[in-house]
């Protein structure tokens, strides 16, 4: 479902927005599905964001349904934090983090193809194992450090005495973007393991074809920015754009009140 023409974005305190350069579609995915909510202004554009705060602030007006109720976001550690805490604050929603690992190969740690949940769920691409020539032991391995870090940052974070009951609620799922959506599925498949009935996914910026696919696991789907083609980046929907450390999660749950059920 497109939002064609949102009055939020010219009447609310967000003001004008910048609409990034136009990307022509040079390989469309198909129609979207009924639960994916878009603002269609922001079809194919980049450089739609300030940063991962402006993004939420835009996710938080369009999931304004759900202010002041008892749905729960959960941000995905580490770049979905500060959009979850952005989303959480304006809707005055319960706020908590989920650590989610990608599994990469041994030379280079951006790419992934798996991740691995803080409950232990793995979900492996296999296609994307075989195009990069990896052995049993690589993957392995891959897992093995995923695993550490996981387990690193559940005790830097203290999420063990954090974890949200989730059955019975609304759960906003949110990461700062959507590329193949490995990271995104995973913690889906991993709150469905702990009796989650209803996940609605909120992420500023995703590529169609992981916009559509994600969207047959959740309830509902709300991008503002989705981008079709052969190339995508999820920072080129930012102007300003890092890593984010684990010093700015810890000063967001400082300075939010973690919910833990």
């Amino acid at each position: 479902m497109a939002i064609k023409n949102p009055s939020f974005l010219a009447n609310s305190r967000l003001g004008k927005l910048k609409i990034g350069l136009f990307i022509p579609s040079t390989m469309y995915m198909g129609e979207l599905a009924e639960n994916i909510v878009e603002l269609e202004i922001y079809r194919n554009s980049t450089r739609v964001f300030r940063d991962r705060q402006h993004a939420g602030e835009i996710l938080a007006e369009m999931l304004v349904a759900y202010k002041d109720s008892d749905a729960l976001v959960l941000g995905i550690a580490a770049g979905g934090v500060p959009v979850a805490a952005a989303i959480a604050q304006q809707l005055n929603l319960a706020l908590n983090i989920l650590i989610v690992k990608k599994i990469t190969p041994p030379d280079n740690s951006e790419f992934g193809y798996g991740a691995l949940a803080w409950d232990g769920e793995i979900q492996i691409n296999r296609d994307v194992v075989a195009q990069l020539g990896l052995s049993e032991s690589d993957v392995e391995h891959g897992i093995e450090v995923a695993r550490n870090k996981v387990e690193a940052r559940i005790r830097k974070f203290q999420i063990e005495d954090n974890l949200p009951e989730v059955k019975g609620r609304n759960l906003l799922l949110v990461d700062d973007g959507l590329a193949t959506g490995t990271t995104f599925n995973t913690s889906i498949q991993s709150l469905r393991n702990q009796g989650a009935t209803r996940i609605i996914g909120a992420v500023p910026t995703a590529h169609a074809h992981s916009a559509i696919s994600t969207a047959k696991t959740l309830d509902a789907l709300y991008c503002a920015n989705i981008r079709t083609g052969y190339r995508y980046a999820v920072a080129e929907a930012y102007e300003y754009w890092h890593d984010v450390p684990d010093s700015e999660v810890l000063d967001i749950i400082k300075g939010a009140s973690i919910n833990s059920g």
